[in-house]
């Protein structure tokens, strides 16, 4: 074994851990990285205790189960791993499957974001979510809709704000015109302009 590698169980446990503080609280809006030491005082904080044992994926385990851990363990790797393309393709595949609840997807947009918190120039990421956004205007009633566009803008300043230089929210602003109504557009236009005249001053 190279130096500074780990073993199975404790990779396992590691990402036990990770998981369980992404289902402890839903909440969870952003995230940053510690020292893996530090994981184990978090386990004891949160009450958890993780047995260390790997799940044996080929063990006859029903496709609803396989699904759900896929989506489980993909999470965490996206948070490790955020352009790891096979995980972001394996849970739109999950989640192109027909009578998905609006809850999956507004699930999906939760996660991207959260993965947006520690990168926010991550272009697999924008792109995950415009896939979600189609997949949703395709699905459900134009209220819900426009209600996520809303809150998507919103995102998208608050990102630009913290990031002015970041061409991948901006275009991914542009793209959501496509999706907007006209008081949508008028409302980014004139968000746009006000900052413009800010930057000027």
């Amino acid at each position: 074994m190279r130096k500074g590698s780990c073993s199975e169980e404790v990779c396992f446990d590691l990402l036990n851990q990770l998981e369980h503080l992404l289902e402890s609280d839903p909440l969870i809006d952003e995230v940053g990285f510690i020292h893996p030491s530090q994981f184990t005082l978090l386990d004891k904080e949160s009450g958890s205790v993780t047995d260390g044992s790997s799940p044996n994926i080929s063990s006859g385990i029903s496709s609803c189960s396989l699904e759900s851990r896929v989506m489980k363990h993909s999470q965490a790797l996206l948070l490790l791993s955020l352009d790891f393309g096979t995980a972001w393709n394996a849970r739109k595949l999950i989640l192109s499957k027909q009578d998905q609840p609006l809850e999956a997807f507004t699930e999906e947009l939760r996660l991207s974001k959260l993965v947006l918190s520690n990168c926010p120039k991550s272009e697999p990421t924008w792109s995950h979510r415009r896939w979600i956004i189609k997949m949703i205007s395709r699905s459900f009633p134009t209220p819900q809709l426009q209600e996520i566009i809303t809150k998507e803008s919103e995102l998208v300043e608050s990102i630009g704000e913290r990031s002015k230089m970041n061409y991948r929210a901006w275009y991914h602003r542009c793209w959501l015109v496509s999706y907007m109504t006209t008081e949508q557009v008028n409302h980014s236009l004139q968000f746009l302009m006000a900052r413009t005249f800010e930057h000027w001053l």
